[in-house]
């Protein structure tokens, strides 16, 4: 059974008299910001640690709240800076990046899923120079504290009809220890406690990023950064095609990308438009064997920027 059934969305309690409700169409709708214009996510990454102007990449998310989710996490994971270990535990080497996955995700779907949405106000999430920021839209409920969020708590959900779907689908979680699971996950990667704010009408996370924290990194770790781990989407697809042909399924795996629709927008069509990559059978793009490959003029590029930080 699909989730958009008839009988799906009424066991989710997702129709109203027989039509969709808000929640429905957040969750399942074609374009739901035609009916809900702020449910989008703004994502912005600043080189500096001041939020100014011209933001240096910025991108609004539309969609389904899965959509955001993911092309969120996305877009921030492709910005954070990632380092390598070695093979000795496994034949993968493990990759670390400075803030913790598990923490941005975390972050990023409390924001979506608990957020008022009736605010005129969107979220906003903000990478800086030393810290991750996400502004949620709302307050918490009445019987939690900023104080008591770095202790196990009930679940009380902003908007339990869109969180349901999400535990469902396993975006979340409902046992109140997400925010718990934060704190643990900061300390393990030895970085500073997350911190948490109510501010002119909006809920605000702030995680610190591992070279603000001023702790050493982690033995494990190779100082050699990763081949990916350039800030400029285009470079970091260069670098994966410059000694061999891939895919653009093995390009999204070797960069840890889930989201497609983010994926071909930010690093695939950015570097086929600029003449950097090519097909590698040019008369049948759609083929199931297209892969791709780097051309002179990429390969040019990729010697000036491709080691940029």
């Amino acid at each position: 059974m699909s989730y958009n059934s008839p009988d799906a969305l009424t066991h989710l309690n997702l129709l109203e008299k027989g039509k969709p409700n808000h929640a429905a169409i957040l969750l399942f709708g074609l374009k739901p910001q035609r009916f809900l214009v702020t449910s989008e996510v703004k994502c912005m990454h600043f080189h500096g640690k001041q939020k100014l102007k011209p933001i240096p990449s910025y991108q609004i998310y539309k969609g389904t709240v899965f959509d955001m989710v993911d092309q969120s996490v996305d877009f921030v994971m492709s910005k954070l800076n990632r380092s390598v270990g070695t093979r000795a535990h496994g034949p993968q080497a493990p990759v670390e990046y400075d803030i913790p996955q598990e923490v941005v995700v975390e972050g990023i779907v409390n924001a979506v899923a608990h957020r008022d949405y009736t605010s005129n106000a969107s979220v906003e999430i903000m990478l800086f120079a030393d810290r991750f920021e996400v502004w949620n839209p709302g307050t918490l409920p009445p019987s939690l504290t900023i104080e008591s969020l770095s202790k196990p708590h009930s679940s009380q959900p902003g908007n339990p009809l869109i969180a349901d779907p999400l535990f469902l689908t396993k975006y979340i979680e409902k046992a109140g220890t997400g925010t718990v699971d934060m704190f643990d996950n900061c300390r393990k990667a030895g970085l500073r406690p997350p911190e948490f704010r109510l501010e002119n009408g909006f809920f605000i996370l702030i995680v610190w990023r591992k070279k603000a924290s001023g702790k050493p990194e982690s033995p494990t770790q190779s100082p050699t950064k990763s081949p990916t781990q350039s800030a400029d989407p285009v470079s970091r697809v260069l670098t994966l095609l410059k000694n061999t042909d891939l895919s653009s399924s093995e390009i999204m795996i070797a960069l840890e990308l889930k989201h497609r629709p983010t994926f071909r927008e930010n690093y695939l069509h950015p570097a086929l438009e600029r003449g950097f990559i090519e097909y590698t059978i040019p008369d049948k793009p759609n083929s199931r064997l297209q892969k791709y490959r780097l051309t002179k003029k990429g390969a040019e590029y990729l010697k000036k920027h491709g080691k940029q930080k």
